[in-house]
């Protein structure tokens, strides 16, 4: 594992840092509510992230080798989901036309990993890839861990900053409106990518 450990990092960065449902969700929470209000949305992203990849190396990727449906059953309600999320996204004012006052949660971002087609793919990709199940599974699998904790940490605190920032730019409730708009849209094509 040491002489992958460069690949390792770099396969981390583009999982972890590439536009994906996590980090779309992080930089709306944080464009809309402040840094502060999008920390257990990150937070949730995170450990769920994380509960995910230890429980993938601890052998659930032979039951999605098993049980091809899963897979696929899992793919279609991860694809609803999103769908939905790109809903709230694109229309997150109530009947009055005040914002929503509550972000993204813990909760909703945490199981939302479990359904998430792309944290999925790229936890077993990176296992087949990365973890030696015969010689060093446990240091392997601890390494794997470490890396993807960082990664994940790095994007999601960087996402997070990225909404802050672009928040500085929002003068108008049109702006606000097509930046909300633009993640909906990024969220929908995600799921595009799932099945292209």
């Amino acid at each position: 594992m040491y002489s992958q450990i460069a690949p390792l990092v770099l396969f981390a960065i583009a999982a972890s840092f590439s536009p994906g449902p996590n980090n779309i969700v992080t930089s709306y929470t944080s464009f809309n509510f402040g840094f502060k209000k999008t920390i257990p949305t990150m937070l949730g992203v995170v450990i769920g992230w994380m509960t995910l990849v230890i429980f993938l190396q601890m052998g659930s990727g032979i039951i999605f080798k098993q049980f091809e449906n899963l897979q696929i059953t899992i793919k279609i309600f991860g694809s609803i989901y999103l769908f939905y999320m790109a809903y709230k996204l694109s229309f997150s004012k109530n009947i009055s036309g005040k914002s929503s006052p509550k972000p993204i949660t813990f909760i909703n971002t945490f199981f939302f990993q479990f359904i998430n087609p792309k944290a999925i793919i790229y936890a077993l990709l990176a296992i087949s890839m990365f973890v030696d199940v015969q010689n060093n599974y446990f240091r392997d699998s601890i390494t794997l861990t470490a890396v993807f904790f960082f990664g994940a940490v790095g994007s999601q605190l960087t996402w997070c900053l990225i909404g802050k920032y672009l928040r500085k730019f929002a003068t108008s409730k049109k702006f606000i409106k097509n930046f909300n708009y633009s993640m909906s849209f990024l969220l929908i094509v995600c799921v595009i990518m799932f099945y292209v």
